[in-house]
Order: C-alpha cells, then structure tokens, then sequence
C-alpha cells in the first residue's frame, strides 16, 4: 500500500467518507487542471468539486464537465510560454 493510499484511508476514516473511486477521479481532474489551466488552480479546482458534490452534483460527472470546461480554458486562453521542441 503506497502513502497516497494510506493517507486516503485515514482521512477518510477519519471524516467518515467512503474512498470508493474518488481517489483516482480527483486525482486525473487535478492532473488535466494543472496541465491545461495553471497549477495552484488544481487544489482550488478540487476543493470546489468537494463542495459541488457534497451540494448532491455526482462526483464523476461533474469531474468530467470540469475537465471540459478545463479544455476550453485552455482553447481560449492561449499559454503565452513559447513551445518546447520536441
């Protein structure tokens, strides 16, 4: 068992929360957010996800509608960093 994996379980255990799938969802929607958005913005994402679905929004679907709404930041807003050679 790896630390994230403890570090779940125990705040889980110890907010009474089930870890169920939600480790891995908020995981990738903060991946896609720090990657297509900007970084600090990935825990401030997942900490409005948490209140979305403690409001009754399902955690999965409104994860993926963030992550669209991720893509499309990233369409309109341009990065201003010049692109790396491959």
């Amino acid at each position: 068992m790896s630390t994230l994996d403890e570090w779940t379980e125990a705040v889980c255990a110890d907010l009474g929360l089930d870890p169920g799938a939600s480790q891995k969802t908020v995981l990738n929607l903060t991946r896609v957010i720090a990657h297509l958005v900007d970084r600090p913005a990935a825990p401030l994402t997942a900490y409005f996800l948490g209140v979305s679905v403690g409001r009754g929004e399902p955690l999965g679907e409104t994860a993926a509608r963030i992550q669209q709404l991720a893509r499309a930041w990233q369409r309109d807003h341009p990065s201003d960093e010049p692109e790396k050679p491959s």
